[in-house]
């Protein structure tokens, strides 16, 4: 073979000839890289890294905190910023405050003209009421009506003791009882109307005869209450004229219709029994003067008949 034949077959190199050229042939064999063994760290020199490590973590937080601050330092806005992120809070927490009391203010309110005005629909209810009434009382017809009346005492002049005191406790007068609409015994004066052209102490005489069954002579004014009722649809202004009456004779009786109960009563227990309350000032009156008129029929000589 000549040595122009390409399939000729070339020699090997040796040992470090012919390396480049047989490297960049394509055709030859390719070189494998050698890995290098990984080196095995004996346990001291792990603790060793450990504490280097740590120390230098220890290191980095006080780093990390001078860097904060010079953050904060570089930044003051920030803070500003933090600090009205609470002013802001804080301002919206009195906002809520002061709607919560405008709110419980406007209620407050609204229940004071609520009431005002339940208040003065009841005043004006009550003045509709009135004038209703004047209206019916003044289209009501009215009378004016005139009785007499009064106490019959007995025990006047025996009442006396030699010192001169009076012992109410023994001067009796004489009051009639009568039923009311609730089956209740009220006591009171008796008294009657006066008849045309007749004397009211003459009345009263009368009118005593007739619901007790005495016979009293009136020597003394005691006093006039008036008073308004509704009989038969009429409206009747009534006067009493009560007059204080000496006892002459007679025995206690309840013949009169309009009378239930009739009794003796003592002066000192007589404000207990009477019902209504002007004959009740009636009876303080007479508490008034007694004494002295008792102590002018003693003197008078003069003496209850028995």
């Amino acid at each position: 073979m000549t040595d122009n034949d390409p399939h000729q077959a070339r020699p090997q190199a040796k040992d470090g000839a012919g390396s480049d050229s047989a490297g960049s042939d394509s055709q030859g064999p390719k070189r494998r890289r050698r890995r290098r063994p990984r080196r095995r760290v004996s346990g001291n020199q792990a603790n060793t890294s450990n504490a280097s490590n740590t120390s230098n973590a220890s290191n980095a937080q006080p780093k990390q905190q001078q860097q904060k601050k010079q953050q904060k330092q570089q930044n003051p806005e920030q803070g500003q910023t933090q600090g009205q992120g609470h002013s802001s809070a804080g301002g919206e927490e009195a906002k809520k405050n002061t709607r919560g009391r405008r709110k419980s203010g406007n209620r407050n309110r609204r229940r004071n003209s609520q009431t005002q005005r339940s208040g003065q629909r009841g005043a004006r209810g009550g003045q509709q009421a009135n004038k209703r009434r004047n209206n019916q009382n003044s289209r009501m017809v009215t009378r004016d009506e005139t009785s007499a009346g009064g106490l019959v005492v007995s025990g006047l002049a025996e009442a006396v003791s030699e010192s001169g005191q009076v012992d109410l406790s023994r001067v009796y007068v004489a009051l009639i009882g009568r039923l009311d609409r609730r089956n209740r015994l009220l006591w009171s004066m008796p008294k009657g109307h006066v008849e045309p052209g007749e004397d009211r102490r003459a009345t009263a005489e009368r009118e005593v005869w007739e619901e007790t069954g005495i016979h009293g002579e009136a020597f003394a004014e005691l006093g006039v209450i008036d008073y308004w009722f509704v009989s038969e649809g009429v409206r009747i202004h009534k006067t009493v004229h009560h007059h204080l009456l000496r006892f002459i004779d007679g025995d206690l009786n309840d013949e009169d219709p309009e009378v239930t109960e009739v009794s003796w009563i003592p002066v000192s227990e007589l404000i207990e029994h009477l019902a209504y309350a002007d004959e009740r000032k009636l009876a303080r009156t007479a508490h008034n003067l007694l004494p002295k008129l008792a102590r002018e029929e003693k003197a008078a000589g003069k003496a209850t008949p028995r």
